[in-house]
């Protein structure tokens, strides 16, 4: 009884959004069969599609693995897609100023995307604890600033010599990228940056003294302060570590994906990670399997126009249903507690 409760927590948004879109697809007169159809077969029908997949879930699970701290801290960390950004910036700083042999540079890229995404999530963290503005609040501004930033780098410093492209800056040499395997554009070491992102931020909430602290301070920062625990300390760290895993996320873009920077560089994968975050509840056990669920989704999308020609902001609107039906299902848990509640008093 224990596990199925939270598989019925996990399948019934899922479930529920997936009805809502084929009574869409329905009502539009589209098969829904032969758009589940394409969308499968745009994540996950050949090796490359599957290794885009599985380079896209690397991203996100970093995002939503750095998330998850921030929400168990009680932090809105709407600004990890700034975070992300600000990682990008800094590991193609390193990759445009330095030289060095490859097993040298790319972990040197690496650090320096971590670090560029929790300095600039401190900012916010700094904001919030400091200047009492909303994390909410912060963070969105500190993501605009961190697009301009990237705009203003590739129009100006970084820009390509006679050409105003949005395209992004020159293509990086080929021993910065992270290695991929033949004919695909998967990189292994990505991939198990991803898995080694997950498991830090698993082992830190769920065996440390850290993670339970950390617990007690967004369950309740007073009681938390009162009990011992500097909570603004603790609250400032949960924003440099969500940052820091946010901008190694953009560093993998970086690395991995583009080669480059590019003005969307993030590919709205910061607040895709907020979906997944939200939909295992901010508990990091089932955080993989639903961040591979919306890769594969985002990606599977772009069939949708090529093969049926229908928009692919069907997936979006996938999401956004999620969404709806996790705080739909959560707003119903509580209802049902209420009166266990009540009768145990």
């Amino acid at each position: 009884m224990t596990l199925f409760r939270p598989v019925v927590r996990f399948l019934a948004p899922i479930l529920g959004a997936l009805a809502f879109a084929v009574i869409l697809l329905v009502l539009v007169g589209e098969s829904p069969g032969a758009a589940l159809n394409a969308m499968v077969s745009g994540a996950v029908g050949s090796a490359a599609r599957i290794g885009d997949t599985l380079t896209a879930w690397t991203t996100l699970s970093l995002a939503a693995a750095g998330l998850a701290i921030t929400f168990t801290a009680g932090l809105w960390n709407i600004g990890v897609e700034g975070q992300m950004i600000a990682g990008a910036i800094a590991a193609s700083f390193v990759a445009r100023e330095m030289s060095a042999p490859p097993a040298v540079m790319i972990p040197l890229v690496l650090m320096a995307g971590f670090v560029g995404g929790a300095l600039w999530a401190a900012l916010a963290g700094v904001l919030k604890v400091k200047g009492r503005v909303n994390e909410i609040f912060g963070g969105l501004g500190l993501d605009f600033v961190a697009t301009a930033l990237t705009l203003w780098l590739i129009f100006g410093p970084w820009g390509r010599p006679g050409v105003a492209s949005m395209s992004g800056t020159e293509p990086f040499p080929d021993t910065f990228s992270l290695p991929a395997l033949s004919g695909l554009r998967l990189s292994p070491w990505a991939v198990l940056l991803g898995v080694g992102g997950y498991l830090l931020v698993f082992l830190i909430l769920q065996g440390t003294t850290f993670g339970l602290r950390l617990k007690a301070v967004g369950k309740n920062p007073r009681a938390a302060f009162l009990l011992g625990i500097p909570t603004v300390r603790y609250m400032l760290l949960a924003f440099v570590l969500c940052g820091g895993l946010g901008g190694a996320a953009g560093a993998v873009q970086v690395t991995a994906v583009y080669h480059r920077l590019i003005p969307s560089i993030s590919s709205g994968y910061g607040y895709l990670g907020l979906m997944v975050a939200m939909l295992v509840n901010y508990q990091p056990l089932w955080m993989p399997l639903v961040a591979f669920f919306f890769a594969a989704l985002n990606l599977g999308s772009i069939q949708l126009p090529i093969v049926l020609k229908l928009d692919s902001s069907l997936a979006g609107v996938l999401q956004g249903a999620l969404v709806l039906f996790v705080l739909a299902v959560e707003g119903i848990r509580q209802r049902l507690r209420r009166p266990q509640a009540k009768a145990a008093e």
